[in-house]
């Protein structure tokens, strides 16, 4: 639920008045301040991810004598509510957390994240892609930088297309058929859909023509036709043997069944082509993994703009010293390692020229995804509205109901959540 203006204003106030986790020091929000002190940052990269997150964060140190950076790996599934517990209650948020897109406008509605604008940390604004600038703000104002930005393809196993005598699927159609026959030649299943994760229901409610809600019209749309239609799609590729399915812990075991070679397919994201490299399919050959757009449902294809970026604690005692953390994490020097390391995706322009990153194979694919992923609604009450959708996918894919029936409900739920909307 929005929350009135007057009571924002209240928890803003008891946030700038928090005490950060190992926060001192004394900055400001001009950036006015000496660099040093502590500062404790919240990193929620995954397990392929955080070695290298933790040792970026301590050259930021060897940079900078004076700074100790209190790293703390938080696990992505527990950290929006983490966070909101140690902001509301004033005690152990930390300086600078990796925040998901969605989040940026739900803590910043709430009063917990200082605004930028003017501060060190929002260096050389121009420089970033606008689709990933866009999830930084919030009525006006910037909540954030930008540190990686990411949509969702269609990972696949080169040679088990190859052995059942199949091209990569352009539409969900065209891999229900392919998934027949991989499972006549090769015994494996074609897909692992995530039935566990709403961000995953997106594609499918783009390829039919949908979305969520529209914030301009203040209108919800996901219980139309098109909520349906994807709802249905997701089950009759279980149902049809041509993709398996978890009601919980499908990132784990969609991934290990990709680098198992259990299924021939999986719709997934940049942030786990490490991750899948290290499977037992592609550690010794990295050249079977490939990447393609997600598969076009009947109207269309569309992948969700998903990310990462980096947000200051408005209650931190060491605001300069954040900024100027948040600046680095978030800089052209940075992104550009974590490409070449991690084949993430830089959001800012200038790294995509680096040689590096230009001949990075996934960079080849997924910048031309990026950039015509579909923008989700930057509201605050964004991220609340996977839980709705969350319910009805399981409810779904185990049978328990229709699929006009769970569209209609997520739209219920969506009108609790949003009162001014019809």
């Amino acid at each position: 639920m929005r929350r009135g203006t007057a009571v924002t204003a209240a928890i803003a106030v008891l946030a700038l008045s928090a005490t950060a986790c190992g926060g001192d020091g004394g900055g400001d929000t001009a950036g006015k301040g000496e660099i040093g002190g502590t500062v404790t940052y919240w990193d929620t990269s995954n397990d392929a991810e955080k070695g290298t997150y933790k040792k970026i964060a301590e050259d930021f140190e060897r940079k900078h004598p004076d700074v100790d950076v209190k790293y703390v790996h938080v696990n992505f599934g527990d950290a929006n509510q983490k966070f909101k517990n140690a902001a509301g209650g004033n005690s152990g948020a930390p300086d600078v957390m990796r925040t998901e897109v969605a989040w940026v406008a739900d803590f910043a509605n709430l009063g917990y994240l200082a605004p930028l604008d003017g501060t060190p940390a929002l260096d050389d604004p121009s420089d970033y892609i606008k689709t990933a600038a866009g999830s930084t703000r919030f009525e006006g104002k910037t909540y954030a930088v930008p540190q990686v930005t990411d949509t969702l393809g269609l990972f696949y196993n080169k040679k088990m297309l190859k052995e059942a005598g199949v091209g990569v699927p352009k539409s969900f159609d065209e891999l229900k058929k392919s998934a027949k026959k991989i499972r006549s030649k090769t015994g494996k299943t074609g897909l692992y859909l995530r039935g566990d994760d709403p961000y995953w229901f997106l594609p499918y409610l783009y390829g039919e023509g949908g979305d969520l809600v529209d914030p301009t019209a203040k209108k919800i749309t996901v219980d139309d036709g098109p909520g349906a239609r994807a709802f249905a799609r997701m089950k009759d590729l279980v149902d049809s043997k041509a993709a398996v399915t978890d009601s919980s812990d499908g990132q784990e075991n969609g991934l290990k069944a990709f680098q198992d070679g259990d299924v021939a397919m999986i719709v997934d994201g940049p942030w786990d082509i490490a991750g899948a490299q290290q499977g037992k399919q592609f550690k010794d050959d990295k050249d079977n993994l490939g990447v393609a757009p997600v598969p076009a449902g009947s109207r269309a294809a569309g992948s969700p703009q998903g990310g990462w970026n980096l947000s200051v604690y408005a209650g931190s005692k060491n605001l300069r010293t954040a900024q100027e953390f948040a600046k680095y994490m978030s800089s052209a020097e940075v992104q550009q390692r974590t490409t070449e390391e991690l084949s993430l995706l830089p959001t800012r322009r200038s790294v995509y020229e680096k040689p590096s990153v230009r001949d990075n194979k996934m960079v080849e694919f997924f910048k031309p995804a990026v950039d015509n992923a579909v923008q989700r609604p930057w509201i605050a009450e964004g991220n609340s509205l996977f839980e709705p959708v969350r319910g009805q996918m399981d409810a779904v894919l185990t049978g328990d109901r229709d699929p006009e029936e769970a569209a209609g409900k997520v739209g219920d739920g969506f009108r609790k959540l949003l009162k001014d909307y019809k």
